[in-house]
């Protein structure tokens, strides 16, 4: 009995180092990300726009740190650029989409019946639309560019925030803090406004933060697809989509973009593990 007290404490041990090290690691990739968009606003080694033709296809340490591309721009210079892009479209996409979600889960939550029926089904809706989809319709309407991108990608997200919030939020009204509250006399929305939303707010920012990753692969898709903010602004999306036909000859124009995409996903979905395991009460009792 002993051994086996020692190993579930030594289990609980290493898990709950592995979440620590999770959220560490996380947090070090994303400041370091944000850090380079926010350096990329004042500072670039080249211009990333600046074409040298002569100097074409260079690779890394041939000609600047990470070489040049098809058409002689710095490799690092776009990529920089393209880190700000992409952090911007997809931190105001969820940023909109998750209030608005969220908003309309805490409704629901305060309404129920018929008006928790017809958000739930207006959320499949939305879910059988992927965002690449919707980016091509609202693109016809509102014509390719970064507002084209943010609503595409802010729609999708509504239907997530709002059943992710619907679910705490209904939790949350079950409490006994709730149900006095309504003893009281409080009206639906006070309760809505001082005890459930404070209550649910982890819930919504670890979802924030895991859809973050999201957001970042689908910006990068409809940048692949030209949906997204129109050249010569440098994005990673456009920069995998002009790598194809350099595969062979200079791989590392799609390596390079494609290796930020996934330390970007990856380190948003670390943080958002990491702050999930911290703000779970019944994470941090096992």
């Amino acid at each position: 009995m002993a051994d086996t007290a020692a190993s579930a404490r030594f289990r609980r041990m290493r898990f709950r180092t592995l979440r620590r090290a999770n959220l560490v690691a996380g947090a070090i990739i994303i400041l370091a990300l944000i850090g380079v968009a926010i350096l990329s606003l004042f500072w670039t080694p080249v211009p990333p726009a600046k074409m040298q033709i002569i100097h074409k296809l260079q690779p890394p340490f041939g000609f600047g740190l990470l070489g040049t591309d098809q058409l002689g721009r710095d490799v690092l210079s776009m990529l920089m650029v393209g880190c700000w892009n992409s952090l911007s479209i997809s931190v105001s996409a969820v940023a909109i989409g998750g209030t608005i979600g969220t908003m309309i889960g805490v409704a629901a939550a305060a309404r129920r019946g018929l008006f928790e029926a017809l958000v739930m089904r207006a959320c499949d809706v939305i879910f059988a639309l992927p965002p690449i989809l919707s980016a091509m319709i609202l693109g016809a309407f509102l014509g390719t560019g970064r507002l084209t991108a943010i609503i595409a990608i802010a729609t999708f997200m509504v239907p997530v925030f709002a059943r992710v919030s619907l679910g705490a939020a209904l939790q949350a009204w079950s409490r006994d803090y709730v149900m006095a509250a309504r003893a009281l006399g409080n009206t639906a929305f006070s309760i809505t406004t001082r005890h459930v939303l404070p209550n649910i707010l982890s819930v919504i920012i670890v979802q924030a933060t895991i859809q973050l990753g999201l957001a970042i692969l689908t910006e990068a898709g409809l940048s692949f697809l030209g949906l997204g903010v129109p050249p010569p602004a440098p994005t990673w999306g456009r920069m995998l989509a002009d790598a194809q036909t350099y595969l062979g000859l200079a791989p590392w124009l799609a390596i390079l973009p494609g290796l930020a995409i996934a330390l970007s996903v990856l380190g948003f979905n670390m943080l958002g593990d990491g702050l999930r395991d911290l703000l779970d009460p019944r994470e941090a009792s096992r």
